[in-house]
């Protein structure tokens, strides 16, 4: 039988979300979790990649088991996961469900607190500039659609396409946060941060909005900012088709 596991966590003490040699990950945390449950190794599939430090409000993982299970187990799943990740809920999927390949889009969000708090300080960059709220959206607003990002993505990524469908993305205030969230079908590896570091310098009048679509257009990382810290990025969801989870338990 296959299981959707939906998870959020805290990303600062871990090297990322998947499996990796010598590192300590979210799906390692999870994969041990699951065998003291279970008393029996279980493999898990993820949806969406998250790198060091990076924050999850959902994600998910798919997995195989025999065993039959259902939301009674989160509470025990709970208790044996570290406090910085939880099992948000666990569904019964059909055979061919695919947490990745199923995925119709992610959503990020960026936070950044223009002054110190002790409340916000590994979930926000702390950046007092000040910045142009209209600048950042005009150059936030020429990323929708389909575009190249290789400009955006750290090297060694190692993907057949480096094109991306984005169908949201902008800047807002909540509260004495501001936020960029961005929504596409998929994302490369460091292009969120890379995308805001590099819009903050048109938010401060260092880069044009032109100068940022010659950076898109090359094609090249290393005319793009990638400065902004993991510890301000969140996904904060990832989508599937409508109706999607209908059928599931």
């Amino acid at each position: 039988m296959r299981y959707f596991l939906e998870l959020a966590y805290h990303g600062r003490d871990f090297a990322g979300f998947q499996v990796q040699l010598n590192a300590h990950t979210i799906q390692e945390e999870v994969e041990k979790a699951l065998a003291v449950f279970c008393k029996i190794p279980i493999s898990l599939t993820g949806s969406s990649r998250t790198d060091a430090g990076v924050h999850a409000k959902q994600n998910f993982f798919h997995f195989d088991t025999e065993l039959e299970l259902g939301p009674k187990q989160l509470y025990n799943l709970n208790a044996i996961l570290p406090k910085s990740i939880a099992a948000l809920s666990l569904r019964k999927m059909p055979d061919d469900a695919h947490s990745r390949f199923d995925a119709s889009g992610r959503l990020y969000k960026y936070y950044l607190v223009s002054s110190k708090s002790p409340f916000f300080n590994d979930r926000a960059w702390f950046y007092p500039y000040p910045l142009n709220l209209d600048a950042l959206n005009e150059v936030a607003s020429s990323i929708l659609g389909k575009h190249d990002f290789t400009s955006f993505s750290k090297r060694n990524t190692q993907v057949k396409t480096m094109e991306c469908n984005i169908s949201r993305s902008n800047w807002a205030y909540e509260g004495n946060l501001l936020v960029y969230t961005v929504q596409g079908n998929r994302f490369l590896r460091g292009m969120v941060r890379g995308l805001v570091a590099t819009m903050l310098r048109v938010g401060r009048g260092v880069l044009t909005v032109e100068g940022f679509s010659q950076v898109l257009a090359a094609q090249d990382c290393s005319k793009a900012d990638f400065s902004a810290p993991p510890h301000g990025l969140f996904l904060e969801q990832v989508l599937f088709p409508e109706g999607y989870f209908g059928n599931a338990e």
